[in-house]
């Protein structure tokens, strides 16, 4: 038995071809563009045949007659008992113009080469998309009654299952798949689709919240998932029956899920919080179809939406089919599987294996280069205050990864000491010699820098002062918050508004700023640096607000202790649990690679949201880090009391 298919080396398809070469004497010509006939051992392997059962047709989709050429097509007339019709394009982020080409011509094509084969069948993948927006219950022998039918995908395939209806003169078979996932046996998938869309928003809520925690979810229609093989084996058999030409059949599921519901059985695989809590989606129905269209095209409303839905990966139509309408019977596909344990196994039976597989194989974030030289290579990163602690750990690995690192610093001998370390192991460091509290020396060497390097690419505000001595203690020492402030704020801005109308002219940049614990958890003792971090991170926020549109990122970390310089006059810190130069500069890199907005211990996070939720005990329990840590007697400076070590032990990084 010969058959010619084309969408062989897609998903349905390349298994698909794989069920029938199991049949006795079968053969299969499959449609393949010349450019991707490198892929053809690949799948004579994976189909497990030789060269002369599985045979590559040149062609393409987009041709008439597919392009197929009458060398290869002569061969074949009268000898094609099955002509199964599978390429199409299914993405709903695909552009109308070439859904149509593929879609709908293409089907036209693939009919028109069938009669020319003279092939005894015509079958047809369609898909449930041919109903459109159907509010009720759609039966197999149904068509014309669809319902809105404005979304691409659901115009080109209902258009191309009519092509199919009307045109064909040959006996046909039409298969409409519910919404296709992975196998349910091994959860094998090739591209993320349909649920998968909602896979990275339950990945990331397990990363914040333990999996005990309920989440909020949404309520929505029923969503139709069925598993790749369960409509490989349903073609597969009801395209070998007699007597059912003609006729259509839905593979889809006979108990759908609520989308509420698919969320919580997804949420359980991948041990995320479950959406106890369900917003019923229908509720915003009620609003006319027209106005809601109105509505999405003022540009701010569109604006957030796509910011909103681009953040979690989705695409523009989703939300759309949250509220899903339709459903499907299926009654004539459940009279000829009968009998033959072809059916649609329970979602909770595989989810598992389908989540597993989209996490090893299919998540976004596997393809996007997380290594450190594959964001910084080749680029100019600035960072202030480099010849110690944090700065020089980091500059050290950035240099290390390809970066050409810059830096600015005032004090002579560590510039020599930190630069000569640098050439021992191979590194260069660019330094700019000055003062960033004294802001003319900051505009000077920021338009210097700009001058010779054309801006930079990454801009780290690592340099800083800091003082530590309670309110009660600084009555007289007004000094003490000017200082902090010219430095760790109008100092670091000098140097950011030198430097951002180049990132705005170039559309990308990234600015990141090493902040404190301390402006999450209001930490006693560092009024003067604690205040001055939190003008800077307040000016962050804004400038982020500012400039999402223009390609510039802006990221704070809010740096638990860190065992540096600055820390070091400090006696009783030796007694304290800290980070190092090194720990804390991952925190840098990872920042770097991520992009993170805001990068914060758990424990820094925990104090700002006890300050948010419980104002009064949050300031209880800081007045006790702050009285148990009382300022040093003389003599007596490096040693911590059990009470000191049990509370620095507990709170681990906090600014005391």
């Amino acid at each position: 038995m010969d058959y010619f298919i084309t969408g062989g080396s897609g998903f349905i398809g390349r298994r698909l071809i794989k069920k029938v070469l199991q049949r006795p004497n079968s053969r299969v010509h499959f449609l393949m563009r010349a450019a991707h006939l490198d892929r053809v051992p690949d799948l004579l392997a994976y189909w497990g045949v030789e060269a002369d059962r599985a045979i590559p047709v040149v062609g393409d989709m987009t041709h008439p007659l597919l392009g197929v050429g009458s060398a290869e097509l002569e061969p074949l007339i009268g000898k094609v008992d099955h002509f199964l019709h599978l390429a199409a394009i299914y993405d709903l982020n695909a552009k109308a113009g070439i859904q149509q080409q593929v879609n709908a011509e293409g089907t036209r094509q693939a009919l028109q080469l069938a009669e020319r084969l003279q092939a005894r069948c015509f079958h047809h993948c369609s898909s449930i998309a041919v109903a459109g927006l159907f509010d009720g219950l759609f039966r197999e022998d149904m068509f014309d009654e669809a319902e809105h039918l404005d979304m691409p995908y659901f115009q080109t395939k209902h258009e191309a299952e009519g092509i199919v209806r009307k045109e064909s003169t040959l006996p046909w078979r039409i298969y409409r798949p519910g919404i296709v996932v992975g196998d349910a046996n091994t959860g094998e998938m090739d591209k993320v689709d349909g649920p998968y869309y909602f896979f990275k928003t339950i990945q990331k809520l397990r990363r914040m919240l333990p999996p005990w925690m309920p989440a909020i979810g949404v309520e929505g229609g029923r969503i139709n998932l069925v598993p790749v093989n369960f409509v490989v084996d349903a073609i597969d058999h009801i395209a070998h029956l007699e007597g059912e030409d003609n006729k259509a059949f839905h593979l889809t599921d006979s108990h759908p899920m609520r989308v509420g519901d698919m969320l919580s059985t997804f949420s359980r695989a991948a041990h995320a919080p479950e959406p106890a809590i369900r917003i019923n989606a229908a509720l915003f129905s009620f609003i006319p179809r027209h106005l809601m269209t109105m509505l999405m095209a003022l540009t701010p409303v569109r604006r957030i939406r796509d910011a909103a839905i681009a953040d979690l990966g989705l695409p523009k139509d989703i939300f759309r089919l949250i509220n899903y309408p339709t459903r499907f019977d299926n009654r004539e596909t459940q009279r000829v599987l009968k009998g033959t344990g072809i059916e649609v196994p329970p979602l909770h039976s595989y989810a598992w294996r389908l989540w597993d597989y989209w996490e090893r194989h299919l998540d976004p974030e596997l393809f996007i280069d997380r290594t450190l030289r594959g964001r910084v290579e080749g680029k100019v990163v600035l960072i202030t205050g480099a010849t110690s602690g944090i700065g020089k750990a980091t500059a050290r690995k950035l240099a290390e990864a390809g970066a050409k690192v810059l830096t600015i610093a005032r004090d002579e001998h560590k510039i020599a000491e930190t630069q000569a370390e640098f050439a021992e192991l191979g590194l260069t460091l660019q330094v700019y010699q000055g003062d960033l509290a004294d802001l003319a020396h900051g505009e000077a060497i920021t338009r210097q820098i700009v001058a010779e390097h054309g801006g930079v690419d990454i801009l780290i505000n690592n340099a800083g002062r800091s003082i530590r001595r309670a309110i009660e203690d600084s009555f007289d020492r007004f000094h003490d918050l000017e200082r902090t402030m010219q430095l760790n704020y109008f100092g670091t801005l000098k140097v950011i508004m030198g430097l951002l109308p180049t990132m705005i002219e170039k559309k990308k940049g990234h600015i990141i700023n090493i902040s404190s614990i301390g402006v999450l958890t209001n930490a006693p003792r560092f009024s003067a640096y604690v205040a001055s971090k939190s003008a800077l991170d307040a000016w962050v926020r804004t400038a982020a607000s500012e400039f999402a549109d223009k390609g510039v990122n802006f990221s704070i970390i809010n740096m638990p202790l860190v065992k540096t310089p600055m820390v070091a006059p400090t006696k009783v810190y030796e007694q304290v649990p800290m980070m190092t130069p090194e720990e804390a500069s991952d925190l840098v890199c990872d920042t770097i690679i991520n992009k993170h907005v805001r990068l914060a211990t758990r424990l820094g996070v925990f104090g700002q949201v006890i300050h948010a939720l419980a104002p009064r005990v949050a300031q209880v329990i800081m007045n006790t880090s702050f009285r148990t840590f009382s300022d040093p007697k003389e003599g007596n400076e490096s040693k911590a009391s059990a009470d000191q070590m049990a509370v620095s032990t507990l709170i681990k990084g906090i600014h005391f």
